[in-house]
């Protein structure tokens, strides 16, 4: 399971504060958690760039018209 939660640190206490419960996670049960800096808007900068997040994703990219006749040739 994955999703974006938004959270602060509290370096005094040496936790994040999460700004919402996490759904259908039990108390005290372990996450993993992915840090990113948040831009000025308060948003990991990922979220606000769409290219960012798709070169983040490490997919295969190919030309349009290539992915197609390939699916076109799998089809015969």
């Amino acid at each position: 399971m994955s999703r974006l939660v938004i959270a602060e640190y509290d370096a005094a206490e040496n936790a994040l504060r999460l700004a919402e419960p996490l759904a259908g996670v039990k108390d005290h049960e372990k996450v993993r958690v992915s840090v990113e800096r948040a831009d000025s808007s308060g948003r990991p900068a990922a979220v606000n760039d769409p290219l960012a997040r798709l070169a983040s994703l490490d997919a295969p990219t190919g030309d349009i018209e290539q992915m197609l006749s390939e699916i076109e040739a799998g089809r015969r």
